[in-house]
């Protein structure tokens, strides 16, 4: 069993940063392939970022792509999502997830085992 907890969260103008945190506990995810989702009031839990397990491969949203950097550190059992140059439509809860048995990253949230209980982000205009 893994626990995921979010943090980083906030309130940050339109053009701002932000670093949100996961940090695993229970195993370490050196072996699964971590994603980062969020979910905007009234809408479906969306995709944001995935990383494999070494962290050589990496996959992004096309709404995020080169705004977003998805990172993680396997020794501290932390993966990180260096949000930059944030936009109001970039508010939702954000949540991390763990993938369990396969090697493969994914961009489908079924496809993930373990998820933490999120952390709010609000971008103002």
């Amino acid at each position: 069993q893994v626990q995921l907890v979010e943090s980083g969260g906030g309130l940050v103008q339109a053009g701002g940063s932000l670093r949100l945190s996961c940090a695993a506990s229970g195993r370490p995810i050196s072996e699964y392939p971590m994603g980062w989702f969020r979910q905007a009031p009234g809408k479906e839990r969306e995709f944001v970022a995935a990383i494999s397990w070494s962290g050589g491969n990496t996959y992004y949203a096309d709404s995020v792509k080169g705004r977003f950097t998805i990172s993680r550190d396997n020794a501290k059992n932390r993966v990180y999502l260096q949000m930059d140059s944030l936009k109001p439509e970039d508010t939702a809860v954000y949540y991390c997830a763990a993938r369990r048995g396969i090697t493969i990253a994914s961009d489908n949230p079924p496809h993930y085992d373990y998820w933490g209980q999120g952390t709010q982000v609000t971008v103002s205009s």
